[in-house]
């Protein structure tokens, strides 16, 4: 049940990283009615608002990209608007979806979701057994239980919703805010005014040990619209590249890229976060979709994109 060209879609999130690379992959690809609409013209914590959106644009396709998000500082200081606030998200968009007969629905999870010790690779089937990391758990809670909403609509009411887990992801409409970025982002901000103002040293959270996965955003959109035309399972499914580094390696690849010659300072008194987090994508590579953009070639991109529009 591929998504004809003319099908109404929305992109519930189109101003974020993942929703605005959605909306570039659907154009890029000859979708033609895509729907947005900008946070101040619809509060999707509001549900009013939501019910009054999907009934006036009746899309035949969702992609849930809408989310409150933020790096590790964040998520421990703001715990409460982590969870509110993307729960109501969820939960609105969701309820819509199916009152107003959307074919299908895509939520976006993350990789947050899984056990802080669970064996790695992480499959799909390790999600719910065990406890989840401490630093990022409100937000995981929320996005737990958007997952579970579409998986109990599919299973009450024979609605064809999806979950995917993309591993972390980075590229061009990231968030660059120091309080409250992620890795990428920051350390490319980070180096790149160090470099600008002759910095000596760049400070960087925790030990520079633990590992991640990361994806570019347009791998990851293109990987969404794969999925739209072609996963028809229940079960939630990982969308990642498969191998991961250390935050030191990153750190340095991003010093290489930029062009600063300062020294990397790792402060080991901030927390690392888990330790690692690589995905198996097994599953969707079975289906036939890899990523194409490798992580030096990504930050390249996004560091140009960078200079160009910040």
């Amino acid at each position: 049940m591929s998504i004809d060209k003319d099908s109404r879609i929305y992109i519930a999130g189109h101003k974020g990283l993942v929703g605005s690379a959605i909306c570039r992959e659907l154009q890029k690809q000859g979708y033609k009615n895509i729907i947005i609409y900008t946070h101040n013209e619809v509060d999707l914590t509001n549900q009013i608002a939501v019910k009054w959106l999907f009934e006036d644009e009746k899309p035949d396709y969702v992609f849930l990209a809408a989310a409150y998000v933020g790096g590790i500082l964040s998520n421990m200081t703001y715990p409460v608007e982590f969870l509110y606030k993307n729960t109501m998200i969820e939960m609105n968009v969701i309820k819509c979806a199916f009152e107003n007969g959307v074919k299908r629905l895509m939520m976006l999870g993350s990789s947050c979701i899984m056990p802080i010790d669970t064996s790695q690779p992480i499959k799909e089937e390790y999600f719910l057994t065990g406890k989840l990391e401490p630093t990022n758990e409100a937000y995981a809670i929320a996005k737990i239980a958007g997952i579970k909403l579409c998986e109990y609509y599919n299973r009450q009411y024979g609605t064809n919703y999806i979950s995917v887990m993309p591993c972390s992801l980075y590229g061009q409409n990231d968030n660059f805010d120091l309080q409250n970025s992620h890795l990428i982002p920051a350390l490319v901000r980070k180096m790149h005014e160090a470099k600008t103002n002759n910095y000596s040293a760049v400070e960087i959270w925790g030990s520079g040990k633990p590992l991640r996965e990361f994806l570019y955003v347009d791998d990851m959109a293109n990987a969404c619209i794969f999925l739209m035309n072609n996963y028809f399972d229940n079960q939630l499914i990982n969308i990642g590249c498969g191998y991961d580094y250390s935050v030191k390696q990153i750190a340095e690849i991003i010093k290489d890229i930029v062009g600063y010659d300062g020294e990397l300072v790792f402060d080991e008194s901030k927390p690392d976060g888990v330790y690692r987090k690589l995905l198996d994508v097994s599953k969707i590579n079975s289906l036939g979709w890899k990523p194409k953009i490798d992580l030096k070639q990504g930050i390249e991109i996004m560091y140009r994109w960078y200079c160009n529009k910040m």
